[in-house]
């Protein structure tokens, strides 16, 4: 117990990405800088200005669901369901063996079950309201994910879910923290899930001028801090971590992959979709991070940066870095590895909580894909190239930012 409350540590992390079905897949995909993204199959995309997305290909539903079961969970869901059982075997954790009481669950969504609604918006519109399916409103709703993964495993304890665009994910892990830091469960199931490669969603993304139109070099469109970037690229998956009270962890002899160490949250009040100009948001999210775990700025050895090859994030986000680390911020290796998943947007979290765990752990970190011809107003050490860089990780920040000007920090550090 310290002065903030209980220790938290990171002990099962799983994840369904476009780099593949498992945390396997991700960590080695994002280490050696290969790409996910590729030309849009789950519909035909030739009427779409971007026509690429990083979709889950590898992905076989059926490896977690029956077919009854599949026809009434949508896709969003079911990677919650299967990133969060893949977690929880991973952290050797015995849904019999704990108070079911005592564990809980938060997954956010950006958007959930939209693949859902436009089905039924069509069936409706073209056979009749009556042929609505009676599983629409509970396959729709974000809060599903968490619900059914409480409902597989049998947790009874804290169970919600988080929406806040972008950073949905990375709230529900700060939310899971917060949940066992003050004793209120002794381990929490956390992260996001999002399955929006949609007709509505890519549309959507489109009218906005959102995306990438690199449609025929797919694996080098998304390209964070680099000057050529013409926007993200859309993605699905889920990311997420179990988190348990240090003492809960050390009393089954858990596995730690580092120590979670802080949890910053904070709003821009400044536009629908543009960050605030110098990022005083995304800056105060760190510092409040940081502050949880009384890191100082010569403490932080990593950054895995929100980093969405958009014009205004990259520039904004490196801004409010070297408001936060100052001189530091020179010293600091950062990397998106959005550059080889693509944007998962509210899965983004917890696939990168992922990823920046698996560095603390293993002493490597990622690099920033495509990264050819740095903006010259991002001028940090991004890690260009396309294979890890081997170092010492003592603390790290992975940050998350949504529209609506939602900001996300969360500070990890090794387990001493």
């Amino acid at each position: 117990m310290t002065e903030n409350g209980r220790r938290v540590v990171v002990t099962g992390l799983g994840a369904v990405t476009p780099l593949g079905k498992d945390v396997a897949a991700l960590w080695e995909g994002a280490c050696a800088g290969r790409s996910g993204i590729g030309r849009i199959t789950r519909f035909d995309p030739s009427c779409f200005a971007s026509q690429i997305a990083g979709e889950a290909r590898e992905f076989d539903p059926e490896e977690y669901f029956d077919r009854k079961e599949l026809r009434k969970t949508d896709r969003f869901a079911q990677f919650g369901v299967a990133a969060s059982l893949q977690a929880v075997q991973d952290a050797r954790l015995d849904p019999k063996s704990v108070d079911s009481e005592r564990v809980g669950v938060v997954i956010g969504s950006g958007i959930g079950g939209m693949e859902t609604l436009e089905q039924q918006h069509t069936i409706s519109m073209e056979r009749g309201p009556a042929r609505i399916s009676p599983y629409f409103i509970t396959m729709m709703i974000i809060n599903m994910a968490s619900g059914l993964v409480a409902i597989r495993l049998g947790f009874k304890g804290p169970n919600a879910a988080t929406v806040s665009a972008c950073s949905s994910g990375a709230q529900a892990l700060g939310e899971c923290f917060n949940i066992v830091r003050r004793g209120d469960a002794d381990v929490m199931i956390g992260g996001g899930s999002e399955a929006c490669i949609t007709h509505m969603g890519v549309g959507g993304f489109c009218s906005m001028r959102a995306l990438s139109t690199r449609n025929d070099d797919p694996e080098r469109a998304s390209r964070p801090f680099d000057r050529d970037r013409d926007g993200f690229v859309v993605a699905e998956g889920a990311g997420i971590a179990v988190l348990e009270s240090l003492d809960h962890a050390l009393a089954r002899g858990a596995r730690i992959y580092a120590e979670f160490a802080g949890y910053g949250l904070t709003g821009d009040a400044f536009h629908q979709t543009a960050p605030a100009p110098g990022g005083d948001g995304a800056a105060r999210a760190m510092q409040m991070a940081m502050g949880h775990g009384n890191l100082k700025a010569q403490d932080i050895d990593y950054i895995n940066a929100h980093g969405t090859s958009t014009e205004l994030n990259d520039k904004v986000e490196t801004a409010a870095i070297k408001t936060v680390l100052g001189d530091r911020a020179y010293e600091v290796p950062i990397s998106s590895t959005k550059s080889v998943t693509g944007h998962l947007l509210g899965a983004a979290g917890g696939v990168e909580l992922a990823v920046t765990a698996l560095a603390i752990h293993h002493g490597r970190v990622p690099p920033t894909a495509n990264l050819e011809n740095p903006d010259p107003e991002c001028d940090l050490d991004y890690v260009p190239g396309n294979s890890a860089r081997e170092l010492p990780v003592r603390a790290a920040l992975t940050n998350s930012l949504g529209f609506g000007g939602h900001n996300i920090s969360l500070a990890l550090k090794a387990y001493k």
